[in-house]
């Protein structure tokens, strides 16, 4: 057993094709096959059932499970033998949500990739609770989200603090008030983050706790696409107060205090417990966590 051999029935668990997976490994279908099969020799038994679709059998996929360990330890030896030459280099792969990723990670990354140019990073979208999870089972090296929820195998460090914030069209009905009360939501259309989302069950809490059965319109996966339809005037919603900051400085729309969703959530970093932190991941975890908070906050 070779670790080309692992690579390549690793990569045919995701392509479900010897051809696919021999053109991303840059070898031939005849080759593809002949390692799956001194691997299937080796093992006495059957990896892959290949019949269309490609498909692991269940001992395929245990095998699997194996590969992939092996392979990240295979990663992890080489990071840390270059990271004996000193110089900041490697991959990262950040986990965060699509807010995050478009309102923070631009002024972060600008500046540490000009003075890191050896580090590559990887950003994938999702929702807080998933940032935590990804974290947990080793799927991102690094995550940034709100820190609601805790795990034992989770690290975490506070960058800033946001808020959910109720807004509006300037055209809405409510958009001249000062200030409304939570039960004058209870008629208004809104339009909500999807409830895997913490501003959503932070929204649908404060709702359920007084008593209000919410007007939802609209259920969307990104603050990107309800900030949208808000300006279209379509409902009214709530959503972080960092992911509006740019519609508001332009006037597209208006944001109204609403007392009881001034809670403030704590945002930050978030790394696996016990796990090697090679040069890169160092490099870019002090250099974010010594940013100021208005670094974060500003609107720029």
């Amino acid at each position: 057993m070779n670790i080309s051999q692992l690579e390549t029935l690793v990569t045919i668990s995701k392509t479900l094709s010897f051809r696919k997976a021999g053109e991303m490994l840059n070898l031939t279908q005849p080759a593809v096959s002949a390692q799956i099969k001194s691997l299937e020799d080796e093992f006495k038994t059957i990896l892959v059932d290949r019949n269309h679709p490609v498909a692991l059998t269940d001992r395929g996929q245990v095998f699997l499970d194996h590969a992939e360990q092996i392979l990240a330890i295979v990663e992890q030896l080489k990071q840390k033998l270059t990271d004996l030459n000193e110089v900041p280099q490697g991959h990262i792969v950040l986990g965060t949500t699509s807010s995050i990723a478009i309102q923070i990670l631009p002024r972060v990354l600008s500046y540490f990739q000009n003075q890191y140019p050896l580090i590559k990073t990887s950003i994938l979208s999702m929702s807080s609770t998933q940032v935590l999870s990804s974290v947990e089972n080793g799927a991102v090296d690094i995550g940034i989200g709100y820190l609601t929820d805790r795990s034992l195998q989770v690290e975490t460090s506070i960058l800033y603090y946001d808020t959910f914030e109720f807004v509006v069209a300037p055209r809405h009905p409510l958009a001249g008030a000062k200030r409304v009360t939570i039960g004058m939501l209870k008629d208004v259309p809104l339009i909500l983050l999807s409830p895997d989302t913490l501003g959503r069950r932070f929204t649908d809490r404060i709702l359920r706790d007084h008593g209000i059965e919410p007007n939802i319109v609209m259920e969307l996966g990104s603050s990107e696409e309800v900030k949208r339809m808000v300006e279209l005037n379509l409902g009214a919603a709530v959503v972080s107060k960092l992911s509006v900051a740019e519609e508001l400085r332009r006037g597209t729309l208006k944001m109204i205090p609403v007392t009881e969703l001034e809670v403030s959530h704590p945002v930050g970093v978030m790394t696996k417990s016990g796990r090697y932190v090679n040069s890169a991941m160092r490099q870019f975890l002090n250099d974010l966590k010594g940013m100021p908070e208005d670094q974060f906050i500003g609107t720029e």
